[in-house]
């Protein structure tokens, strides 16, 4: 089913987002990319890492779970390769990856992308921008009523 839904997939990114997707395998496990995340974080290029990783594995068919491919990211954003695979076993970042895992089960997240607008509206999987735009709009008009649960 993820294999047949690829082509509109990679049309959607193209025609409404402007992106040209060159995805990486599919099945791979990205549990050590989501812990040099937390590692990054900390670290102060958590956002220049994200983007790393996204661009690796969306554009470049990076497979992310491969370590020596993510120690390239981690230097390619300022931090030591050492370190950075070290931090891949660290408990303490293990652990914070477990507590995201766990809460996005809690809050019935089961699908990526999965986006939250304002603590309340779920968007699950990759949506045509229309339906983005909708959901902001509807959201940004109900804090401005002042609706409940807003």
């Amino acid at each position: 089913m993820i294999m047949a839904g690829r082509p509109r997939l990679i049309a959607m990114a193209r025609e409404q987002y402007g992106l040209e997707l060159n995805q990486g395998p599919f099945g791979i496990d990205s549990r050590p990319a989501l812990i040099g995340a937390k590692y990054a974080e900390a670290a102060g290029v958590g956002e220049a890492y994200h983007r790393a990783v996204f661009s690796a594995y969306w554009e470049q068919a990076a497979d992310i779970s491969d370590l020596d491919t993510l120690a390239g990211i981690a230097v390619a954003v300022g931090l030591d390769r050492e370190a950075f695979l070290a931090a891949l076993d660290d408990p303490a970042f293990i652990d914070a990856v477990d507590a995201d895992i766990a809460q996005a089960h809690a809050y019935g997240l089961n699908a990526v992308p999965a986006l939250v607008f304002a603590d309340r509206y779920l968007v699950s999987g990759a949506q045509p921008y229309p339906v983005l735009k909708q959901v902001a709009a509807q959201v940004r008009a109900e804090l401005e009523k002042g609706e409940p649960g807003s």
